[in-house]
């Protein structure tokens, strides 16, 4: 309060010369003037509040255009990832059927069993083909609606057949995916049943070198029809472009002879992964009407146009009203020239309750001229317009001769509009024969008198006032009774009168003194002590209320009441938003862990195949060679018991990979819980050494001894730790680093530091190209990605976790001199020393380049 009541009179003496000039400079304008200067300020509002109008429709339709421009790309973007998914899990399908081909584990019949079995639950498939390595067919299956033994033709005529030449779409994937081993999409073209389909060529390899290619023809619109979500569909248009920025396919269907035209509102992505030239475009239209169309519009107009007219007239009504005012204020100027000067108010009277007679000191408390108060009959003008009746009852008590004999005590209305206190002393008006011929009324301004006493209570009035308008529940309560001595206009909105509501905020809580050395200082009225109890601070908490299904923030304390009487006061301020809003924010950051695992898992896809690759395929050679010496019976019990184990053993191994992404992928609630280091270091190297292995990255993990145990959820710690390792193995493998640097160091040891206490540390160090100074600043930031196809959620998310676990993570590069030689990003998680240390020793783990 005193800090506040500084700053105002600072300002109010700095506005104090400005404030003066501006009075001044009103007083030299004539009345004519001054009203002339007074209509300007309506008219410039009527004119800032039609700009006010305009500019915001125009934001409000800005504003929305905006919007749908997010939805449209947001929906798009929607859709692109729905066919990723899609044409992604079709290619990995077809690779391990191109395996199972490659290895002869199945013949052109099993081939076709299945194949229509994959063709059968997907209908953007059109057919699924095998050709030789001279593009002969060796075995082909159609989709629902196709006829197998027709499609494709065999005459060489049929489009969807590579046939040897230059400019055909087949021939030209087919030729990509022999030279580059890989499978290969091929552009858009339009088969023998003038569809626009693109293919899927996924190369045969073996150890002879090309054998042929599997082939997966895609409809485009049977890919729209079934993989676009039906809500996206519903709301914006979705278009397939080929590489001329052609319409190939949409999902919605033109007039015809007309073709659809591209929306004012559009967003394009490329078809991923297909990467053939096709083009995603989303379409959206803006609903809103113009602004030049909006009845609104034009109403306000309209009515700013009527006020200004209304304005203008008034203003010449006022220049004539100045004119007669000037003349009466000569002709009063005058006769004040000619009155005694008195400071009480003389009034008189005649019998009628006319004004006779009014002295300047009467006008001048009162502001009206002699002019305007002679021949004034009641109701007076300087009376206030609420309190006519009340002042008529006592006008007709003084004509009756009973006016009190201290005079009374009357509310006076000045002519700007202005009340003070004034007492009037009336007297009959005897003329010299005798004879009442009126009233004499004596008035005297006691404002001043008044001011003391109206301070006191109006000092109750505001605070009474402050406390109705705050939005929070503020209540007292007798601590002896349970009376309930005030409630604020929120209060009774909530609880009504009734005293329950406190209790419930205050949880039912009343500590007692019970202490024999403090009997003293009880009140005997309450059996509480009251000077602790008084000058004790307040004990916020967040408070439920079932039945207002509604969170409060309570702060209370003790106060003794006006009577003596102690009483608790409760202040609950209404946090329900900020409640849900916490609870929202906590769903959100949850997707997006799970989001982040899963998008790591998607950029290891190749990676994972890779490493089940192997024990399948050693699964297969110990199947196969089993086989073929029990049908030569060249096998003993003992050898084939041993080869059933090998077997075992690698199904074991794929099962476990399998495993552990499940485990990693799969959403759950945040659950802490007690953790160990070594285990979660163990889980995230195990994952994060598949795709270390790819890129020929050794990993060192060290794990210091006897560590104590976490309070934290294991995965999510992992995740941060797969990240990191991921990032490090990126940085060295697009660094091109030779195999002396294509190591990286992971190290897990406790600390102690001054703001976090004992925790332990993670680090990840790398012998990479390092960070920019300007990458490392927004590094955080979120959708802030050094990756071309980066979605820059992932150090945002991994900053997110180790914060939610009151840690922290930083980024630093290690410089040889000046040169820059790597980089260290490091987390630490704090822990409670007092829980049961881990019992394992130091964990060394190195992964040999492959």
């Amino acid at each position: 309060m005193p800090l506040t009541s500084a700053l105002s009179d600072a300002v109010r003496r700095l506005n104090l010369p400005a404030r003066r000039l501006a009075m001044s400079w009103w007083r030299r304008q004539s009345p004519s003037r001054q009203d002339r200067f007074a209509t300007l300020g309506p008219l410039l509002s009527v004119a800032l509040f039609l700009a006010a109008i305009i500019a915001a429709f125009w934001y409000l339709r800005n504003e929305e255009n905006e919007r749908e421009a997010e939805a449209v790309k947001r929906d798009t973007e929607v859709v692109q990832m729905q066919l990723r998914l899609r044409l992604v899990e079709n290619q990995e399908h077809l690779a391990r059927l191109a395996r199972d081909v490659v290895t002869r584990a199945i013949t052109p019949q099993d081939f076709g069993a299945q194949a229509a079995a994959f063709a059968r639950l997907r209908p953007e498939i059109t057919h699924i083909t095998w050709l030789g390595p001279k593009r002969e067919r060796r075995a082909s299956v159609a989709a629902a609606g196709f006829e197998t033994d027709q499609l494709p033709h065999l005459d060489g005529e049929d489009p969807s057949l590579p046939n040897g030449m230059l400019g055909s779409a087949p021939e030209a994937a087919f030729q990509a995916a022999r030279d580059s081993r890989q499978p290969k999409y091929s552009p858009s073209f339009t088969d023998a049943n003038n569809a626009t389909v693109f293919q899927l060529q996924v190369p045969l390899t073996d150890r002879s070198g090309f054998s042929g290619v599997l082939i997966a023809e895609y409809s485009v619109e049977a890919l729209l029809r079934f993989y676009v979500p039906a809500d996206v569909a519903a709301r914006h248009a979705v278009v397939v472009l080929d590489a001329r920025d052609q319409i190939i396919a949409a999902t919605v269907t033109p007039m015809p002879g007309q073709r659809l035209a591209r929306a004012p509102i559009y967003h394009e992505v490329p078809m991923a992964p297909a990467m053939n030239g096709l083009v995603l475009r989303g379409q959206g239209y803006r609903t809103s009407i113009g602004l030049i169309s909006n009845t609104l519009f034009w109403m306000v107009v309209a009515l700013s146009t009527l006020t200004v007219w209304m304005l203008l007239g008034t203003w010449k009504h006022m220049r004539r009203r100045a004119q007669v005012q000037n003349a009466l204020s000569a002709e009063t100027n005058f006769r004040r020239a000619m009155e005694n000067s008195m400071l009480t108010g003389m009034r008189a009277m005649d019998l009628d309750t006319r004004i006779s007679y009014v002295n300047p000191a009467f006008c001048a408390m009162t502001g009206f001229s002699e002019v305007e108060l002679m021949g004034r009959k009641p109701p007076f003008p300087f009376w206030p317009p609420d309190r006519h009746d009340e002042n008529l009852r006592l006008l007709h008590q003084e004509m009756q001769g009973r006016s009190p004999a201290g005079g009374a005590e009357v509310k006076v209305m000045r002519k700007d509009g202005s009340i003070f206190d004034a007492r009037m002393y009336v007297s009959p008006l005897i003329d010299p024969k005798g004879k009442q011929t009126g009233w004499m009324t004596s008035m005297t301004n006691i404002t001043e008198a008044k001011r003391v006493r109206d301070q006191l209570s109006a000092s109750h009035e505001r605070f009474t006032t402050v406390l109705e308008g705050l939005e929070a529940a503020v209540s007292v309560l007798s601590v002896q009774q349970g009376e309930l001595l005030f409630a604020n206009r929120s209060y009774r909105l909530w609880f009504g009168a009734d005293p329950g509501g406190h209790n419930q905020l205050a949880g039912q809580r009343t500590e007692r003194g019970e202490d024999e050395h403090l009997a003293d200082e009880v009140d005997d009225y309450s059996g509480l002590p009251t000077q602790q109890l008084t000058e004790a601070g307040s004990d916020p908490r967040e408070v439920y209320i079932e039945a207002l299904d509604m969170w409060f923030d309570v702060r209370g304390r003790y106060l003794a009441w006006t009577d003596g009487r102690l009483a608790q006061m409760l202040i609950a301020t209404d946090i329900t938003v900020r409640r849900r809003t916490e609870t929202l924010a906590q769903q959100q950051a949850e997707k997006a862990q799970v989001t982040s695992r899963l998008i790591t898992m998607g950029e290891m896809a190749s990676s994972v195949a890779h490493e089940l690759n192997q024990p399948l395929t050693a699964i297969t050679n110990y199947c196969n060679g089993m086989v073929s010496r029990v049908r030569a019976d060249t096998i003993s019990k003992d050898d084939l018991l041993g080869a059933l184990e090998k077997t075992a053993k690698q199904a074991q191994r794929a099962g476990q990979v399998i495993h552990r992404i499940r485990n990693f992928v799969k959403r759950s609630e945040p659950q802490r819980q007690t953790a160990h280091a070594s285990a979660i270091v163990e889980d995230a190297v195990e994952l994060a050494s598949i795709e270390l292995r790819r890129r020929s990255v050794a990993i060192h993990a060290y794990v210091a001894q006897r560590l104590p145990t976490m309070m934290v959820d294991p995965i999510l710690i992992e995740q941060v730790l797969l990240n990191l390792l991921k990032n490090a193995a990126e940085a060295i493998d697009n660094a091109g680093l030779p195999p002396s640097r294509r190591h990286i160091e992971l190290r897990v040891v406790p600390k102690h530091t001054q703001d976090l206490g004992p925790n332990i540390e993670f680090s990840v160090t790398d012998m990479g190209p390092g960070l920019p100074q300007e990458v490392i600043e927004r590094m955080y930031e979120a959708f802030y990605s050094t990756k071309t196809d980066g979605l820059g959620i992932g150090l945002g998310l991994c900053r997110s976790i180790v914060e939610s676990h009151q840690g922290r993570i930083k980024a630093e590069n290690l410089y040889n001199g000046t040169a820059v030689v790597g980089c260290r990003f490091a987390f630490t998680i704090p822990v409670d020393v007092s829980r049961p240390e881990s019992t394992s020793g130091p964990t060394h783990n190195s992964t040999a380049l492959p």
